[in-house]
């Protein structure tokens, strides 16, 4: 078994490339309690005390000492849920079926992590296993764009012109694979040329919706499938829930085209406001079922109404001027100039209240800014260039 990891990470250190490969067959997609063991004593010495209660120099009682009872109850229930699925055999058929099918085990901390992910804290992916090229997910911006299975002719359309025109630009479309706005999304970036990735809710051995068999082969030839689950995994309802906020996460901002009123992009909405991700949705019509959730979100959750790919750039903060980093839309840029007005210039102190960045922060965003001809001062304060 450690020779088949060997052989997934190309010679690296196999020790917690196996712990963790154990972790993806134990614990289901977002278990925090796994998470969080395995932020603090690292995936070797957390799956130790999983498996049988045995640990090196104390480290667990040490940490279950300092802890409250919901956090000693947690644990003990974490591994009442891990044990009866301990099984060897199970961990080396992930393995051989990764082999099997060329996917590749990316780990945090790898060069092609991406560290959006990380931003779920004890909830992101402990691995995450891939078909394709993981480099994909170095490219900025990167649009979350999501909605109904039961698409309309509508949102097919609205989709494919986004998703199209994004990826033409260089933007890579994150989407979940599934029939409908998905698949719309996905297409439409593949035909541009564009760089696209899939998350699935089971291994990226099996292609879910079966329909979409020749899609998903085509983005792993030219983009990437991912998923935090082993190969062999099924989806399931759960798991398509807990794999909407990796889709959420990735992107730089998620927007949902067409969506019901409880319609499961809503999930994935919901997972993108409350990781301060920027949310879009797509206006229908007004007795359209299909659009109910697009106007829930603009009504009850502060969604931008977007109606083009130029919409969405601005809500990456491109349209506005602001230049990707390595890791994407630098967020404090996003915030000065969010804060800033068009019409009436404002006092440095007063952009710091609105943008909550210090003033020297500020202060150093503006000077940047103006060299590039994006604010300007004006009375003692500052305004943005008009475009």
């Amino acid at each position: 078994m450690v020779d088949e990891v060997r052989l997934l990470r190309a010679g690296e250190e196999v020790v917690d490339a196996l712990a963790r490969t154990a972790w993806s067959v134990l614990a289901e997609p977002g278990d925090g309690v796994a998470g969080a063991l395995i932020q603090t004593l690292g995936a070797e010495e957390a799956l130790r005390y999983a498996i049988d209660g045995t640990q090196r120099d104390g480290a667990v009682d040490a940490l279950l000492d300092t802890a409250d009872a919901r956090v000693r109850h947690a644990v003990a229930e974490g591994r009442r849920r891990w044990v009866p699925r301990v099984e060897v055999r199970a961990v080396r058929d992930a393995l051989r079926g990764a082999r099997e099918v060329g996917a590749q085990l990316l780990l945090p901390g790898d060069d092609l992590w991406p560290h959006a992910l990380d931003d779920l804290g004890a909830n992101a992916p402990i691995a995450l296993w891939v078909r394709g090229d993981p480099s994909c997910m170095m490219v900025t911006p990167r649009v979350a764009l999501v909605g109904a299975r039961a698409s309309s002719g509508y949102g097919d359309h609205v989709a494919a012109e986004i998703a199209g025109d994004l990826a033409a630009s260089g933007a890579l479309i994150v989407s979940g694979a599934a029939y409908g706005i998905d698949g719309a999304a996905h297409r439409a970036a593949l035909g541009v040329g564009g760089g696209t990735v899939a998350f699935l809710a089971g291994g990226v051995d099996r292609a879910y919706p079966a329909g979409h068999h020749g899609l998903l082969k085509q983005i792993a030839e030219e983009g990437a499938v991912l998923s935090e689950l082993p190969c062999g995994a099924a989806p399931t309802k759960w798991r398509f829930l807990a794999r909407n906020r990796l889709i959420a996460a990735l992107g730089d901002a998620t927007v949902v085209v067409e969506a019901g009123w409880r319609s499961g992009s809503l999930n994935t909405a919901g997972h993108a406001a409350s990781l301060g991700r920027p949310l879009g949705a797509v206006p229908g019509s007004v007795t359209s079922a299909s659009s109910a959730g697009c106007h829930r979100l603009l009504r009850e959750y502060d969604a931008v109404c977007v109606t083009s790919a130029a919409d969405v750039r601005e809500l990456c903060g491109l349209a506005a001027g602001v230049v990707p980093t390595a890791e994407g839309v630098d967020p404090e840029r996003v915030r000065v100039l969010d804060a800033l007005g068009g019409r009436t210039s404002l006092p440095t102190v007063e952009i710091a209240r609105r943008s909550g960045l210090s003033t020297e922060r500020v202060l150093s965003h503006l000077g940047l800014l103006e060299l590039e001809g994006l604010v300007h001062p004006v009375g003692g304060g500052w305004r943005r260039t008009p475009v």
